[in-house]
């Protein structure tokens, strides 16, 4: 048998990703996107797979493009669609365009050329036409004015942004100068569209929309979406479902609610029912989003989940018989695909996890792409009676010379006495007679949680190969374990998931393998907020030292970033009504008590929490005399996405350890 190794970041990287699956009609086959990394070239290429579920080998659809993806193969089974960049008869797209492709292979060919872009799509049931998404000025009228304002801005010698909107930038790009977010109908025989929002006023989400924003009647004589009726759009806004004639050009609001945020509308299959996410944030602003459905007899809507405490995640999907719908939700770590019966209100397992990231069904046939701790993601059918089956190898034979470290699901007594869930995560050979460094994995959010998933930029399995026992702990504040436990940490930050922290810290060092010497703790976003909190209120010398990525330090500052509008929901007040309030939570005013070095990493085109926090950390700490190391990319959002940048962030991160590790062997500086 051969030797099987460590996970290494060059490995890591290797690793091929499977996008979205979607089914043919008859559900005999699966059309994913797969994209590889080349370390060296330092970029990445997708191409479209087609998958059989009957058990016959993949094929590659697509060779010519380099960021293929979105795949959607038609109502009719004869097309399939996708967006891309690419050149083709000499022309090349200077932003992502439609394509379509026969399944049977064959070029790809462009569906039209749009100068404003493709950003996601729908076939119409006609299998002839599709609705997709552009960015469009909403003062002019035409496909070439519009063009004509492109080529304009795309021209220009100054690079100002202008604007008097209160949502201008989101992530890490600014919102289209002067465009919104149009649905247009496209004629795939003839190349023309037309732009369904023109001079309406009706726009989509400026926070990226997608595919999910809206759906199609399946008599295709019909759409709903989503859309904010607030004269300003703000990131916090509740969304209403409006429904449009494309025949007529009517539009008529199905549901709106002020207190009600409404979005990823789904027709039922008879189309008199419309089935949707719902959350009251008039109530408050962390409330779960849960299963609704509109009826078209009555014309009124309700909460069909209200009494299932589990939030509910698009999309969604509606069974053949109308009785049912599909969708994944979180249960305790792990995420699940539920069917929820209508009649009686109930939710089921489907499929559980680990982590199931996406599915499709028809004709009967699921497909399901899900990974967990110990696999990255993988595509397996589930057909009636038969045992899940995988249709995809991309991987194997890269993951069989990876060695794997266990992992455990533990629980301590946290914060108020509650049960909390920590996974621990064990290195490879783990021998429970030596002793083992200890290493907290804090992750975001607040209101995410650390899942028994495969996560390529804070991959356990990486991180255990070290040597590292892995804690990973869903404090106070985490989802999938209920509404009150989420919402418990509201205008309070930072107090209730410290304690759960270190009650997990105090569980673990008890174990006869643990080295009290070598404790870390590391996080990311509010992971980074609780690591920045934790050298403020925890006392020296508990930790050796300490990771803060894209972390939250001033929350007064914080307000240059793209969520501002939820800071008082969040916080319990604006800044300038309590500051006292506000800097209670904010680790920064707390800066007198920090000791313990601490790597500041961050990416300067994160929006979400703007780069000048972690500088202000690091320059906090250097001005303090604390020891510290600063990790800046000029080219990364939130997440570290270019595969030469990861490596160094992996590098970074394991030497800083290293190097204040009492039981490792130093590590050289760069």
């Amino acid at each position: 048998m051969a030797k099987k190794n460590p996970l290494n970041i060059d490995t890591l990287w290797q690793i091929q990703r499977l996008g979205m699956p979607s089914l043919s009609p008859d559900g005999a086959q699966a059309v994913t996107s797969v994209t590889r990394y080349s370390m060296e070239d330092n970029k990445a290429e997708s191409a479209l797979w087609l998958l059989s579920t009957l058990g016959g080998k993949p094929r590659a659809l697509t060779h010519c493009g380099a960021k293929d993806g979105q795949p959607k193969w038609s109502p009719r089974g004869d097309r399939i669609a996708f967006v891309a960049s690419r050149e083709q008869q000499g022309s090349k797209d200077e932003s992502p365009q439609l394509y379509v492709i026969a399944p049977d292979g064959g070029e790809a060919r462009r569906a039209a050329t749009v100068a404003t872009g493709v950003d996601a799509f729908r076939w119409c049931p006609d299998g002839r036409r599709v609705v997709f998404v552009s960015w469009v000025n909403p003062a002019l009228k035409g496909a070439k004015a519009q063009a004509a304002a492109q080529k304009a801005f795309k021209d220009r010698k100054e690079s100002g942004y202008v604007t008097s909107e209160s949502q201008y930038r989101y992530w890490d790009h600014q919102i289209p100068m002067d465009r919104v977010a149009h649905l247009h109908l496209l004629d795939l025989d003839s190349g023309k569209w037309r732009d369904l929002f023109e001079g309406t006023g009706y726009e989509l989400s400026r926070a990226e929309p997608d595919a999910g924003a809206f759906d199609i009647s399946p008599d295709g004589k019909r759409l709903v979406f989503a859309f904010d009726p607030a004269p300003e759009k703000r990131l916090e806004n509740c969304f209403s479902l409006v429904e449009m004639d494309l025949k007529s050009g009517k539009f008529s609001v199905l549901a709106q609610d002020a207190a009600w945020d409404m979005a990823a509308p789904r027709y039922s299959p008879d189309g008199n029912r419309i089935a949707f996410v719902a959350q009251h944030r008039g109530h408050k602003h962390t409330m779960p989003e849960q299963l609704a459905v509109w009826d078209r007899e009555t014309g009124a809507w309700e909460v069909v989940s209200a009494e299932w405490d589990h939030e509910v995640h698009a999309p969604l999907h509606w069974e053949e018989d109308g009785q049912a719908l599909l969708f994944t939700a979180e249960q305790r770590g792990r995420q699940h695909l539920w069917r929820f019966d209508l009649p009686d209100r109930r939710a089921e397992t489907v499929v559980a996890g680990g982590w199931v990231q996406g599915f499709d069904k028809a004709a009967g046939t699921l497909v399901t792409l899900a990974d967990a701790v110990d696999h990255p993601p993988e595509l397996e059918v589930h057909l009636p009676g038969e045992k899940a089956r995988r249709i995809e190898h991309f991987n194997d034979a890269l993951m069989a010379g990876v060695a794997t470290g266990r992992t455990e699901e533990i629980t301590v007594t946290g914060a108020l006495g509650d049960e909390v869930q920590v996974w621990v995560t064990y290195p490879p050979g783990f021998d429970p007679k030596k002793k083992w460094p200890l290493l907290h994995l804090i992750h975001g959010g607040p209101h995410t949680a650390f899942g028994d998933a495969w996560h390529f930029r804070w991959n356990v399995q990486a991180f255990a190969a070290q040597g590292y026992v892995i804690a990973a702990v869903n404090y106070h504040g985490s989802s999938s374990f209920g509404y009150a436990f989420k919402d418990s940490i509201t205008h309070r930050w930072g107090e209730l998931e410290l304690q759960d922290v270190e009650a997990a810290t105090d569980a673990l060092l008890k174990k006869p393998w643990a080295d009290r010497k070598r404790v870390f703790a590391t996080g990311g976003s509010y992971g980074g907020y609780m690591v920045a909190w934790m050298n403020g209120h925890v006392e020296p010398g508990r930790y050796a030292a300490y990771v803060c990525h894209a972390g939250c330090f001033d929350w007064t500052a914080m307000f240059a970033d793209d969520a501002y509008t939820w800071h008082a929901k969040e916080l319990g007040a604006w800044y300038w009504d309590d500051m006292a309030r506000v800097h209670a939570q904010s680790p920064h005013a707390f800066a007198g008590n920090m000791s313990t070095p601490t790597l500041v990493i961050h990416g300067a085109l994160d929006y979400r929490v703007p780069d000048q926090q972690g500088l202000a950390y690091y320059n906090t700490l250097k001005a303090r005399g604390v020891d510290a190391r600063l990790l800046w990319f000029p080219d990364e959002n939130h997440w570290i996405l270019k595969p030469r940048n990861s490596k160094l962030w992996y590098a970074e991160y394991f030497n800083w350890l290293k190097r204040h590790d009492p039981g490792a062997r130093p590590a050289r500086r760069r």
